[in-house]
């Protein structure tokens, strides 16, 4: 670690720390130990979503090469709200209702990580072919999208307000089974990219000087995508879609540690990610009285910046 890094860390993990007390303390009353089990969930749903969005989003932006991008924007969220809109469409309101958490939990899983790896892999042939996958991306976004405004016509105006509820990010109703199956699918990749820390410092030289470097860019690569895919997939399927937080909180990150080296912006993202996610969620629902959604204004602040980050990167061509 180089200048001033260590006590931009060092100044994140406090401010992660300091807004992890504040979400459990704060207005703390009645059964306690209820409360803290309640609030303990959310906590660790919301540090399990913060840490594989910032992870993900890094990885995604190293291996393309492009730091506006994000692997949310590649229609995931068009997918996942096809998936419920579709499974109230098919099941009515009723069954959806009462379908196992868990099957649905793998199943969105599952379905949202094929979808990912069939954009992602055919970059893997010559050359890193962006214009495809991007067109690609949007193009299946906006069909899933049409698909979804069509079976909203035809449904139930009630089983829609269910299908609705489904496809917006909460952290209200986090399952502890599948929170935990979830925690320990993002240890395990976390652990996988933290090893490979020093090859993405390779990899972000681009292709050609990678592979003279001795990297098997092709299978690594590959590895790296289907990482990417799973975090997206376990996050979006077990709170919702959350589009532009992964741009956020890495853009934050880099302007905090002044640095692209993976072995300070990955921790540096998640710690990032927590006080964001964390200390947004204590702020609007200790200090607000719960007026807004956290998803609601992340996800406007997140879209801001990406569409900043579009007109400094026009104006600098």
């Amino acid at each position: 670690m180089i200048g001033r890094a260590p006590l931009a860390l060092a100044a994140l993990a406090a401010l992660a720390l300091l807004a992890t007390a504040a979400f459990l303390a704060l207005n703390l009353r009645g059964d306690i130990g209820f409360a803290l089990e309640l609030r303990g969930a959310r906590l660790l749903a919301l540090v399990c979503v913060g840490v594989s969005i910032a992870t993900s989003t890094i990885v995604f932006q190293t291996v393309t090469g492009n730091r506006i991008l994000t692997p949310s924007v590649m229609g995931l969220d068009a997918l996942y709200g096809f998936v419920q809109i579709g499974l109230v469409f098919a099941l009515g309101g009723l069954g959806f209702a009462t379908l196992d958490p868990r099957m649905k939990f793998a199943g969105e899983t599952a379905l949202m990580t094929a979808m990912a790896l069939a954009l992602f892999l055919p970059m893997l042939r010559a050359r890193l072919d962006m214009t495809l996958m991007l067109l690609s991306g949007v193009v299946l976004g906006v069909l899933l999208r049409s698909l979804s405004s069509l079976l909203a016509r035809v449904i139930d105006p009630n089983d829609f307000a269910i299908a609705s509820g489904a496809s917006f990010a909460s952290f209200n109703a986090v399952r502890g089974d599948l929170l935990a199956v979830a925690s320990l699918m993002t240890i395990a990749a976390c652990v996988v990219v933290w090893r490979a820390r020093h090859v993405l410092d390779v990899l972000a030289l681009g292709q050609d000087a990678s592979t003279a470097l001795g990297v098997d860019w092709r299978r690594t690569v590959a590895g790296l995508l289907a990482l990417v895919a799973a975090l997206v997939a376990v996050s979006t399927a077990l709170v919702g879609p959350m589009v532009f937080v992964g741009l956020l909180v890495v853009a934050l990150a880099e302007r905090v540690v002044n640095t692209r080296r993976h072995a300070v912006l990955l921790p540096a993202a998640a710690l990032t990610a927590i006080v964001v996610l964390v200390g947004g969620q204590a702020t609007l629902q200790h200090g607000l009285g719960g007026a807004s959604a956290l998803a609601i204004v992340v996800e406007f602040a997140g879209g801001l910046l990406f569409l900043a980050l579009l007109f400094a990167e026009s104006r600098r061509r």
